[in-house]
């Protein structure tokens, strides 16, 4: 990575970090020297995916951090213990999603598609906004997707209690992802934080394969035929988000969404100022009706 944005002066954190894109990604981060900070929620998969990189690259400044991403208490603890080790942070990759083919509520009460894809990504960047100013220039990520095109923010229910089916909440909390990244692009553009999502392509993977029940093997069956018929590698898939993290030439590129490394188009919901304005309430509104 020639003139990169990453370097052994670099400190990055990374969601979802032991599967799928996120392993990729970490695998081409970690060869740089940077400070690399990869989040799992499975303890033992971290150890030995920290290890194998370290082995691997001779990069001693990897580490890990435990957390399930769809409690809010465990995002914020995670923000907390990540500025416990570290004073700075200039590159934040909200990564970490899943598609469920059953209704569930976290401990803390929320949809869980909503709570893992959509608050995680939103609950982790507020808890670190003060290192990442601290470090300007500095990047924010966000994993979002094509599918974001077929959703639609249900205000009114946004648990999705009366109508839930596993696409629509995918797609509700994807379509969050672009437009939390639009709106926090505008209120951090005086920081020097640019802030942009993707769409990795569909990606020959694990991903939403592992649900249970007969919608379960029925959702999986159908992500099975895209990816395998219309499937890229997890390291195509990871591309534009290495790439969004380390180019020089997107330094002062910020509120946009990218595929292939290009700015590509987005849902005219994504775009409505007044939609926008009413996910960020909401979402204090959902942060703050769970205690710290």
């Amino acid at each position: 990575m020639t003139d990169s944005f990453l370097t052994p002066d670099t400190f990055v954190l990374l969601t979802g970090a032991t599967s799928g894109i996120g392993l990729s990604a970490a695998k081409k981060i970690a060869p740089t020297g940077a400070t690399l900070t990869l989040v799992g929620r499975n303890q033992a998969k971290l150890n030995d995916t920290v290890a194998a990189l370290r082995s691997s690259t001779g990069n001693d400044r990897i580490s890990g951090l435990c957390a399930d991403l769809s409690s809010l208490a465990a995002t914020r603890a995670l923000a907390t213990a990540y500025k416990a080790r570290h004073d700075r942070l200039h590159v934040l990759l909200n990564n970490a999603g899943a598609i469920f083919t059953e209704r569930t509520e976290t401990p803390e009460g929320l949809e869980r598609t909503l709570a893992l894809n959509h608050m995680a990504y939103f609950e982790l960047t507020q808890g670190l906004l003060d290192v990442l100013r601290a470090s300007a220039p500095a990047r924010i990520v966000n994993v979002a997707s094509q599918l974001h095109e077929s959703g639609r923010i249900h205000f009114d229910d946004l648990g999705l209690s009366k109508n839930f089916a596993p696409l629509r909440a995918y797609a509700q909390s994807k379509l969050a992802n672009v437009m939390f990244t639009f709106d926090l692009a505008k209120r951090l553009k005086a920081d020097g934080i640019t802030v942009n999502a993707l769409h990795p392509g569909v990606v020959a993977s694990s991903f939403g394969k592992t649900n249970p029940g007969l919608v379960g093997r029925i959702t999986g069956a159908v992500l099975w035929t895209m990816q395998t018929f219309g499937g890229v590698s997890t390291d195509k898939g990871s591309d534009t988000l290495v790439y969004l993290a380390s180019a020089p030439e997107v330094a002062g590129e910020t509120g946009k969404y990218w595929y292939k490394r290009r700015v590509t188009k987005v849902s005219p919901d994504a775009q409505d100022p007044e939609q926008l304005a009413r996910l960020w309430a909401e979402s204090e509104r959902l942060s703050q009706g769970v205690a710290a």
